[in-house]
């Protein structure tokens, strides 16, 4: 358990001996980074709103249908793998909000930092690899604005590894939830057609549930995606390498 000061501001556990690798933060920026634990998990809150908004979920403005875009094109029961960004950005809000209250868990921090290692990259990834595509149907302040909050992803996911010691079991089951991600996500759908998010050239189709995924864009995405995932499996086990484990 970590200690506390009286102050709002959480007193961040010591920083345990890691290669740079694992830990190419600062130690100035970590300890900032974690002493402003409570501002971060509020911005990940609102950044985990905003992005279900972004994927079709709109509670509002009334005058919208409350479910449109990208959730409105895939089956109900696939709905749990299209917003990406938005829940890895409650992942990571999750893991500092029950580390601030000494409830840590070392599955959800595990599922936080694969998350934001992975789509805090592979979005920048994207957004640049398509911008041409991207740029003519989104405002320049959306983009850049989609570009730096998910570089910031990536960022704050380093902060992890001074809450937990990721167990090999958590980095498991993190690495099978974002396999499984990109198996339906390119690969083998179950429902529909593949559910990873839209990219340009992509239509909904005329019929029934489902986009389409021209090549090769399609095929550009899911190699950004799956190396994404090896190397955040990689990073995650060579933290539990270097962390002594209880």
């Amino acid at each position: 358990m970590s200690d506390r000061s009286t102050s709002w501001l959480p007193s961040p556990p010591a920083r345990p001996s890691v290669p740079r690798y694992v830990a190419p933060l600062p130690a100035w920026l970590e300890s900032v980074g974690l002493r402003f634990a409570l501002p971060i998990v509020v911005v990940n809150l609102v950044g985990t709103a905003f992005g279900f908004w972004y994927y079709g979920f709109h509670p509002l403005p009334l005058s919208d249908p409350p479910i449109v875009w990208q959730f409105a094109g895939t089956p109900p029961a696939m709905w749990v793998f299209v917003p990406d960004s938005p829940v890895a950005t409650g992942f990571i809000a999750l893991a500092l909000g029950l580390w601030l209250v000494d409830r840590q868990n070392d599955y959800v921090t595990a599922l936080a930092f694969l998350g934001c290692w992975k789509l805090g990259l592979w979005t920048p990834f994207v957004l640049v690899a398509f911008a041409d595509g991207f740029l003519a149907t989104t405002p320049l302040p959306m983009y850049l604005f989609l570009f730096v909050s998910h570089l910031g992803m990536a960022v704050e996911g380093f902060l992890l590894y001074r809450v937990s010691t990721f167990p090999r079991r958590a980095v498991a089951v993190a690495v099978g939830w974002y396999v499984l991600n990109d198996v339906v996500d390119y690969f083998l759908p179950i429902v529909g057609t593949p559910h990873h998010t839209l990219v340009p050239g992509q239509a909904r189709l005329a019929e029934g549930f489902g986009f389409t995924h021209p090549s090769p864009t399609h095929e550009i995405a899911a190699a950004g995606a799956v190396f994404l995932t090896v190397t955040g499996a990689a990073l995650a086990l060579a933290t539990a390498r270097s962390r002594p484990q209880g």
